[in-house]
């Protein structure tokens, strides 16, 4: 339930509001790039690196962290019952967490994703408000999952502790901040490349 609650609640909206990101002024640096080559697909493999590879590697390693703390600070050992007993309700939380760490991976991902190259404070944090909207509700709409008596009981999840949403809050900037680093070292080669002779 709670995978469908990523895929079709707080995904759909700001997925949405990136197929809607403003034509005007355009990404910076578009015309610096050669054209596309004939025959070549949408997606590639440099596309595909970032996405699964970097965007995805360092979300899987945070989530992965999230959900492995609680249990481990829980009394949770390799091959314990999780089923019944107090270990369900340490399992819950740290489940809860995982749903809670891709959310907040989600958000660093959808930022990151709006250019291929340029930088944030090239295209403005704020240049595409249906992005923002789409984060807003996103963030309200797991709020309620994890924190209204009904929604926890549909969906399996327990509401965090203060220090664990605190561990959280910097999830989107390291996802964001890590492309942005790899965007500015993308940048650079390109410089590079263009001042070579020849």
């Amino acid at each position: 339930m709670q995978i469908l609650a990523i895929d079709l609640g707080t995904e759909t909206l700001p997925a949405l509001a990136l197929g809607r990101e403003p034509e005007e002024p355009g990404e910076p640096g578009t015309m610096n790039r050669p054209p596309r080559q004939r025959g070549q697909n949408v997606i590639d493999g440099p596309m595909l690196a970032r996405a699964w590879g970097l965007l995805g590697g360092v979300s899987a390693l945070l989530v992965t962290t999230a959900f492995l703390t609680p249990l481990v600070l829980g009394g949770w050992q390799y091959g314990a019952d999780t089923r019944t007993g107090p270990l369900h309700q340490v399992w819950m939380q740290a489940t809860t967490m995982s749903f809670l760490g891709i959310v907040a991976c989600q958000i660093g991902t959808a930022v990151a994703a709006r250019t291929q190259t340029a930088s944030l404070a090239q295209i403005g944090l704020t240049s595409n408000r249906l992005l923002l909207w789409g984060i807003a509700f996103e963030i309200t709409f797991t709020a309620a999952v994890v924190t209204l008596p009904p929604l926890q009981d549909i969906f399996g999840t327990r509401p965090p502790e203060p220090w664990q949403i605190l561990a959280l809050a910097p999830f989107p900037l390291v996802v964001w901040g890590t492309d942005e680093l790899w965007r500015y070292s993308r940048r650079r080669k390109a410089q590079r490349q263009r001042r070579a002779p020849g």
